[in-house]
């Protein structure tokens, strides 16, 4: 493989988690608002959350108090999804490969289903759906999460950016630093804004249409990733399983 195809591969993935940053921002619009305020991709979020929602009564929903069941449930989960898509990616080879494809269309039918569940159940669904969907996002999250780390594409993660901002003002020149990756890390806390700002503009049609457009954006990774992947290193990743 020569150095240029190497670089264009390494482009293209920069691209496609940037594109999967702005489809997090989408969905923990949908979790936050929609959810009774869970987030399903920023897991620091969900933690804080649960502390003060379990000193604050953990009413929820309809009451005054913080939620509770639903951020630990979307913790969980998020665990789940990144464990599964852990032991999956043990088997494959670097870089993007056929389990990549697979895991982020896994990724993309769930939230298709769940796109589904709340076209019938409403904008507002009520425990237990409200709490199943929650964490069959944060489930599919997880699992989004575990591909992208698995990729190592620096400074962008898909689900968190306080890291990402942290490497930006630390490695700037006003820091003493070089601004390198200063494009991405600015690309992906933008990203992530823009998709939250969309996911919320959409709520306001319906819960189901923001979550629809994260349908797309991760089947359109999916594919295009696809056509990265290495087929030399997954049949050595097979005979060594």
């Amino acid at each position: 493989m020569t150095s240029s195809s190497e670089d264009t591969r390494a482009r293209t993935h920069l691209f496609l988690m940037l594109a999967l940053t702005f489809s997090t921002g989408v969905i923990d619009a949908v979790g936050y608002l929609g959810l009774d305020r869970v987030f399903t991709g920023n897991m620091t979020g969900n933690v804080v959350l649960l502390g003060m929602g379990v000193v604050d009564g953990g009413a929820g929903e309809d009451g005054a108090g913080l939620p509770v069941l639903r951020p630990a449930l979307a913790l969980f989960g998020y665990l789940v999804g990144a464990a599964i898509a852990g032991r999956a990616l043990r088997k494959a080879g670097p870089g993007w490969t056929t389990h990549t494809t697979v895991l982020l269309g896994i990724v993309a039918g769930a939230l298709l289903a769940l796109s589904g569940v709340l076209l019938v159940t409403g904008s507002e669904p009520r425990d237990p759906v409200g709490a199943l969907i929650t964490t069959g996002m944060a489930v599919v999250m997880g699992i989004q999460a575990a591909a992208a780390r698995r990729l190592a594409v620096k400074d962008v993660t898909t689900v968190v950016v306080t890291s990402t901002l942290t490497g930006l003002a630390a490695d700037s020149r006003l820091a003493g630093g070089d601004g390198r990756f200063w494009a991405r890390r600015v690309s992906a806390v933008v990203l992530i804004l823009l998709g939250a700002l969309v996911g919320a503009a959409l709520l306001l049609w319906h819960i189901a249409a923001a979550l629809l457009v994260s349908v797309l954006i991760t089947a359109v990774v999916a594919v295009l990733g696809h056509r990265t992947r290495n087929p030399i290193a997954e049949p050595v990743a097979r005979s060594a399983a």
